[in-house]
């Protein structure tokens, strides 16, 4: 397989991205592909990115609190783009209790704060097809 192209994104107005840059050398430095878009994007903005750079992933990371929006919201827009295959993984302070409802929303998996970045890299092994 071709080397794995992932996206690692800041959706909304959170400005705190430090999470999100470790998250991305963690994955460059598992040998994907990573373009790190910076912060404060519109979930449009982000789609357009993922089509532009045809990646395999899209890796959301989200403090703000609007996980339960935005994430959705660029699932909906991937697919109004025709990108069905693209794997979208979500990160940050997210309470348990939403997780559910985004991965029904299509969020493949997310991961809480003190998950190690290995479990991240596997996770996108195991699942990018």
């Amino acid at each position: 397989m071709a080397n794995i192209k992932v996206l690692v994104a800041k959706p909304g107005l959170d400005g705190h991205d430090r999470g999100a840059k470790v998250v991305a050398r963690a994955l460059r430095d598992a040998g994907f592909e990573v373009i790190y878009t910076g912060i404060r994007l519109t979930p449009e903005q982000i789609a357009e990115a993922a089509l532009q750079d045809d990646v395999n992933v899209v890796a959301l990371s989200l403090l703000s609190g609007a996980h339960n929006t935005l994430f959705p919201k660029v699932v909906e827009l991937l697919k109004e783009k025709g990108m069905n295959d693209v794997l979208v993984i979500g990160g940050g302070v997210i309470p348990e209790a939403d997780i559910p409802g985004l991965k029904a929303a299509g969020i493949a998996e997310v991961f809480t704060p003190g998950t190690p970045t290995t479990k991240v890299v596997d996770f996108i092994k195991a699942n990018v097809k």
